[in-house]
């Protein structure tokens, strides 16, 4: 593979006017944005980032660029609880044992005791845990659950703790 394909294949993340890391856009799209001047780089290092030439041009494309233009940002809402959503935030794994065959839907405080069909009581369990378990909460069943049930992140919030956490991992 040449050096200028590694070069295109390359990813810039994105921010917002508000400096909100919005996602991770390959180089092409990059180029657009900013001779468009719909953005801004945001190191002005040639260390980090790239030279992409053209015929008549040389262009810097650095690793990380603002929008300046304003989007109206989209209404994001909670996902309603059912069996997709809930598989897809447990990352089709039983909450109990780790299984990832024949997964079911299991209420943590069961809804003959009042428990309600909400995204902290929700959670995905294999067949046999969930039998296990049956009309009982964790704890009388001897259960422990891997990870506290909540209600998905909205999407730029979890692309921007991801994207955090990957500077950090790079400052140190």
């Amino acid at each position: 593979m040449t050096i200028a394909m590694q070069v295109l294949e390359q990813s810039v993340v994105v921010f917002s006017q508000n400096y909100l890391p919005l996602c991770r856009v390959n180089i092409k799209r990059a180029i657009v944005l900013l001779v468009t001047n719909r953005a801004e780089p945001l190191d002005l290092t040639i260390e980090s980032g790239w030279q992409v030439h053209s015929p008549s041009l040389v262009l810097y494309v650095p690793r990380h660029i603002r929008l300046k233009i304003t989007s109206i940002e989209r209404m994001w809402k909670v996902p309603p609880v059912n069996r997709r959503e809930v598989l897809r935030r447990d990352r089709h794994s039983c909450q109990y044992c780790g299984s990832t065959k024949h997964l079911t839907l299991d209420h943590v405080i069961p809804r003959s005791r009042g428990g309600q069909h909400s995204w902290d009581n929700v959670v995905a369990a294999c067949e046999r845990c969930n039998s296990c378990k049956s009309d009982r909460t964790p704890k009388e069943a001897g259960m422990q659950l891997r990870n506290q049930p909540k209600a998905p992140l909205h999407p730029t919030i979890s692309f921007a703790e991801q994207f955090w956490i990957g500077v950090q991992a790079n400052l140190e």
